[in-house]
Protein backbone atom coordinates (compact mmCIF):
# COMPACT_ATOMS: atom_id res chain seq x y z
CA UNK A 1 0.00 0.00 0.00
CA UNK A 2 3.21 2.38 0.98
CA UNK A 3 4.64 1.74 -2.53
CA UNK A 4 1.34 2.38 -4.37
CA UNK A 5 0.50 5.84 -2.23
CA UNK A 6 4.41 6.53 -3.18
CA UNK A 7 3.80 5.96 -6.99
CA UNK A 8 0.94 8.67 -7.01
CA UNK A 9 3.01 10.99 -5.02
CA UNK A 10 5.97 11.03 -7.45
CA UNK A 11 3.85 13.26 -9.84
CA UNK A 12 4.27 15.49 -7.45
CA UNK A 13 7.24 14.82 -5.47
CA UNK A 14 10.72 13.59 -6.25
CA UNK A 15 10.74 10.04 -5.24
CA UNK A 16 13.18 10.10 -2.09
CA UNK A 17 10.41 12.86 -0.48
CA UNK A 18 7.87 9.83 0.15
CA UNK A 19 9.72 7.29 0.61
CA UNK A 20 11.30 9.44 3.35
CA UNK A 21 8.15 10.26 4.80
CA UNK A 22 6.60 6.54 4.46
CA UNK A 23 9.77 5.07 5.69
CA UNK A 24 10.33 3.01 2.84
CA UNK A 25 14.11 2.98 0.93
CA UNK A 26 13.84 4.05 -2.52
CA UNK A 27 15.49 1.11 -3.64
CA UNK A 28 12.80 -1.03 -2.16
CA UNK A 29 10.31 1.36 -4.33
CA UNK A 30 12.05 0.75 -7.53
CA UNK A 31 12.55 -3.27 -6.55
CA UNK A 32 8.38 -2.76 -6.14
CA UNK A 33 8.12 -1.12 -9.42
CA UNK A 34 10.08 -3.59 -11.17
CA UNK A 35 8.36 -6.54 -9.83
CA UNK A 36 5.51 -8.52 -12.42
CA UNK A 37 1.70 -8.12 -10.64
CA UNK A 38 0.92 -10.78 -8.53
CA UNK A 39 -2.13 -12.87 -9.25
CA UNK A 40 -4.19 -10.91 -6.70
CA UNK A 41 -3.37 -7.72 -8.25
CA UNK A 42 -4.37 -9.32 -11.94
CA UNK A 43 -7.42 -10.48 -10.50
CA UNK A 44 -8.04 -7.00 -8.61
CA UNK A 45 -7.81 -5.19 -12.04
CA UNK A 46 -9.97 -7.59 -13.48
CA UNK A 47 -12.98 -6.51 -10.90
CA UNK A 48 -11.84 -3.00 -11.64
CA UNK A 49 -12.83 -2.74 -14.99
CA UNK A 50 -16.16 -4.65 -14.29
CA UNK A 51 -16.69 -2.10 -11.14
CA UNK A 52 -15.72 1.05 -13.42
CA UNK A 53 -18.51 -0.50 -15.78
CA UNK A 54 -21.68 -1.20 -13.25
CA UNK A 55 -20.65 2.80 -11.79
CA UNK A 56 -21.17 4.25 -15.00
CA UNK A 57 -23.82 1.79 -16.34
CA UNK A 58 -25.48 2.79 -12.70
CA UNK A 59 -24.79 6.38 -13.01
CA UNK A 60 -23.21 5.92 -10.36
CA UNK A 61 -25.96 5.12 -7.87
CA UNK A 62 -24.02 1.85 -6.93
CA UNK A 63 -22.38 1.55 -3.93
CA UNK A 64 -20.50 -0.81 -2.72
CA UNK A 65 -23.77 -3.67 -0.89
CA UNK A 66 -25.46 -3.44 -4.53
CA UNK A 67 -22.04 -3.39 -6.71
CA UNK A 68 -20.77 -6.90 -4.95
CA UNK A 69 -24.57 -8.37 -5.76
CA UNK A 70 -23.83 -6.82 -9.21
CA UNK A 71 -20.35 -8.76 -9.60
CA UNK A 72 -21.89 -11.90 -8.43
CA UNK A 73 -24.72 -11.70 -10.68
CA UNK A 74 -21.85 -11.31 -13.44
CA UNK A 75 -20.16 -14.46 -12.10
CA UNK A 76 -17.22 -13.04 -10.76
CA UNK A 77 -15.99 -14.09 -7.04
CA UNK A 78 -15.95 -10.69 -5.63
CA UNK A 79 -15.96 -10.09 -1.56
CA UNK A 80 -17.76 -7.11 0.34
CA UNK A 81 -14.46 -5.82 1.57
CA UNK A 82 -12.66 -6.43 -1.53
CA UNK A 83 -15.17 -4.33 -3.62
CA UNK A 84 -15.03 -1.47 -0.63
CA UNK A 85 -11.18 -0.98 -1.01
CA UNK A 86 -11.38 -0.83 -5.00
CA UNK A 87 -13.71 1.69 -5.05
CA UNK A 88 -12.70 3.37 -2.02
CA UNK A 89 -8.52 3.33 -3.79
CA UNK A 90 -10.10 4.38 -7.04
CA UNK A 91 -12.23 7.29 -6.13
CA UNK A 92 -14.99 5.42 -6.86
CA UNK A 93 -18.49 6.17 -4.67
CA UNK A 94 -22.08 5.90 -4.62
CA UNK A 95 -23.68 9.83 -5.59
CA UNK A 96 -27.26 9.87 -4.40
CA UNK A 97 -29.40 11.24 -6.95
CA UNK A 98 -31.86 14.11 -6.41
CA UNK A 99 -35.22 12.07 -6.26
CA UNK A 100 -37.35 14.64 -6.31
CA UNK A 101 -38.79 16.03 -9.76
CA UNK A 102 -41.47 18.66 -10.11
CA UNK A 103 -44.58 17.39 -11.82
CA UNK A 104 -46.85 20.05 -11.75
CA UNK A 105 -46.50 23.47 -13.23
CA UNK A 106 -49.23 25.66 -12.37
CA UNK A 107 -47.74 28.85 -13.57
CA UNK A 108 -49.14 28.97 -17.25
CA UNK A 109 -52.11 30.22 -19.69
CA UNK A 110 -54.00 27.37 -20.60
CA UNK A 111 -57.43 27.61 -19.25
CA UNK A 112 -58.14 25.71 -16.15
CA UNK A 113 -61.44 24.20 -14.96
CA UNK A 114 -63.63 25.29 -11.61
CA UNK A 115 -62.48 22.43 -9.02
CA UNK A 116 -65.98 21.07 -8.93
CA UNK A 117 -64.55 17.77 -6.78
CA UNK A 118 -63.97 20.13 -3.66
CA UNK A 119 -62.19 17.49 -2.09
CA UNK A 120 -64.55 14.86 -1.87
CA UNK A 121 -63.23 11.90 -2.73
CA UNK A 122 -65.94 9.69 -2.20
CA UNK A 123 -68.30 8.08 -4.88
CA UNK A 124 -71.28 6.17 -4.50
CA UNK A 125 -71.16 3.95 -7.72
CA UNK A 126 -68.42 3.18 -10.54
CA UNK A 127 -67.67 6.09 -13.03
CA UNK A 128 -69.25 8.61 -10.99
CA UNK A 129 -65.81 10.18 -10.45
CA UNK A 130 -62.26 9.68 -11.61
CA UNK A 131 -58.87 11.42 -10.28
CA UNK A 132 -56.03 12.28 -12.62
CA UNK A 133 -52.58 12.32 -11.62
CA UNK A 134 -48.82 11.95 -12.57
CA UNK A 135 -45.57 10.77 -10.97
CA UNK A 136 -42.58 9.72 -11.68
CA UNK A 137 -40.44 6.46 -10.66
CA UNK A 138 -36.21 6.35 -10.45
CA UNK A 139 -34.95 3.52 -12.62
CA UNK A 140 -31.15 1.62 -13.58
CA UNK A 141 -31.87 3.91 -17.29
CA UNK A 142 -33.14 6.95 -15.17
CA UNK A 143 -36.20 8.58 -14.47
CA UNK A 144 -39.52 7.03 -15.58
CA UNK A 145 -42.55 8.92 -15.55
CA UNK A 146 -45.99 7.52 -14.83
CA UNK A 147 -49.96 9.02 -15.47
CA UNK A 148 -52.41 7.59 -14.04
CA UNK A 149 -56.59 7.60 -14.22
CA UNK A 150 -58.31 6.17 -10.95
CA UNK A 151 -61.71 5.02 -10.14
CA UNK A 152 -62.64 6.87 -6.76
CA UNK A 153 -65.47 4.09 -6.29
CA UNK A 154 -62.93 1.54 -6.22
CA UNK A 155 -59.86 3.35 -5.97
CA UNK A 156 -59.26 1.28 -9.48
CA UNK A 157 -57.06 2.19 -12.13
CA UNK A 158 -58.97 2.51 -14.95
CA UNK A 159 -55.96 4.20 -17.62
CA UNK A 160 -52.23 4.66 -17.61
CA UNK A 161 -49.61 5.31 -19.66
CA UNK A 162 -45.40 5.53 -18.90
CA UNK A 163 -42.86 7.34 -20.64
CA UNK A 164 -39.31 9.00 -20.35
CA UNK A 165 -40.59 12.90 -21.00
CA UNK A 166 -43.33 14.86 -18.86
CA UNK A 167 -45.28 15.79 -21.80
CA UNK A 168 -49.14 16.06 -23.10
CA UNK A 169 -49.24 13.14 -24.53
CA UNK A 170 -48.74 11.22 -21.71
CA UNK A 171 -52.17 12.54 -19.97
CA UNK A 172 -53.69 11.97 -23.03
CA UNK A 173 -52.84 8.48 -23.23
CA UNK A 174 -53.92 7.29 -19.97
CA UNK A 175 -57.06 9.38 -20.27
CA UNK A 176 -58.28 8.00 -23.83
CA UNK A 177 -57.49 4.04 -22.42
CA UNK A 178 -59.22 5.04 -19.45
CA UNK A 179 -62.45 6.39 -21.92
CA UNK A 180 -62.10 2.96 -23.68
CA UNK A 181 -61.61 0.88 -20.94
CA UNK A 182 -64.79 1.74 -19.44
CA UNK A 183 -67.11 3.64 -21.80
CA UNK A 184 -68.41 6.14 -19.30
CA UNK A 185 -71.64 7.52 -19.58
CA UNK A 186 -72.17 11.44 -19.38
CA UNK A 187 -72.09 12.85 -15.72
CA UNK A 188 -68.72 11.63 -14.85
CA UNK A 189 -66.71 13.64 -13.14
CA UNK A 190 -63.40 14.09 -14.07
CA UNK A 191 -60.56 16.00 -11.70
CA UNK A 192 -56.79 16.10 -12.36
CA UNK A 193 -54.52 18.66 -11.04
CA UNK A 194 -53.44 22.05 -13.11
CA UNK A 195 -50.49 21.22 -15.05
CA UNK A 196 -50.11 22.09 -18.77
CA UNK A 197 -50.09 18.41 -19.37
CA UNK A 198 -54.29 18.39 -18.03
CA UNK A 199 -54.83 21.87 -19.49
CA UNK A 200 -53.85 21.42 -22.62
CA UNK A 201 -56.78 21.90 -25.59
CA UNK A 202 -55.74 18.63 -26.54
CA UNK A 203 -57.04 16.74 -22.87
Amino acid sequence: MRFQLIDAAKREFPVQRPCKVLDVSPSGYFAWKDRPASRRQREDLVLLAHVRSASSLSHETYGSPRMTHELREQGLVAGRRRVVRLMRENGLRARQPRRFRRTTDSQHAFPVAPNRLDQDFTAAAPDEKWGADLSYIWTREGWLYLAVVIDLYARRVVGWATGDRLHKELALTDLQRAVVMRRSAAGLLHHSDRGTQCCSKDY
